[in-house]
């Protein structure tokens, strides 16, 4: 028997934009120029690699999320408990607007996410840097 979703996509971006800020991309290249702004980047190690990414972006996959923010998992980033504003962004603007909504939820404030996301970003003459992962 075929599972019946009862909430799909539409209706989870529809809650979480009703919910979160989105900045447009030139808001988000003014933004990040501040002391006080982090640029979280949720899109996957391999898709950063291929497009490049934000300088001084802070990567963390949008599957680490919840795990990264909370200061009680064993996995919590030090970043996240830092008095900053954090910008979520992902490749298109739906990832990141689900993500700022969970950090949000989970008591992470304040965030927003970039709408359009890194290809808004770049379009908007954003700086993108090329980024390689480690080797060992």
């Amino acid at each position: 028997m075929p599972q019946t979703i009862t909430r799909g996509i539409k209706a989870l971006l529809d809650e979480a934009n009703a919910e979160i800020e989105t900045l447009s991309a030139a808001d988000a290249i003014e933004a990040a120029k501040r002391e006080d702004v982090v640029i979280v980047d949720i899109r996957d190690p391999r898709e950063i690699e291929r497009e490049g990414r934000i300088p001084g972006a802070f990567s963390c996959t949008r599957g680490m999320l919840e795990f990264w923010i909370d200061p009680q998992s064993p996995y919590a980033k030090p970043i996240f408990q830092a008095d900053k504003r954090f910008i979520f962004h992902c490749a298109g603007g739906l990832r990141s607007a689900l993500a700022a909504k969970t950090a949000q939820d989970m008591g992470l404030t304040p965030v927003a996410h970039i709408g359009g996301g890194f290809a808004a970003w770049r379009e908007a003459g954003g700086p993108v840097e090329a980024w390689a992962p480690k080797k060992d």
